[in-house]
């Protein structure tokens, strides 16, 4: 695994910091937070990144999810 050392989160960073760790996520795409000096865990963007196999309605489901966060308000106009 080739890993960018500007992706590189302790876990103690993490535990205390999540929110800063997650605008990483969002600025890299992905962080690897170490535990032990060696990679534990992998915080991904699934926006960016969707590494993850889903299926057919999980990707429905997310997509959908992603529509009516963007469209919120002319949804809400919409249904006056």
């Amino acid at each position: 695994m080739n890993i960018n050392t500007n992706q590189i989160v302790p876990i103690s960073e993490a535990n205390q910091n999540f929110s800063h760790v997650a605008r990483e996520a969002d600025r890299l795409g992905s962080v690897i937070i170490f535990k032990g000096n060696k990679p534990k865990y992998k915080l991904i963007n699934l926006e960016q990144n969707a590494e993850i196999e889903m299926t057919d309605d999980e990707k429905i489901d997310f997509v959908a999810a992603r529509i009516l966060k963007k469209y919120h308000k002319a949804f809400e106009e919409l249904a006056k």
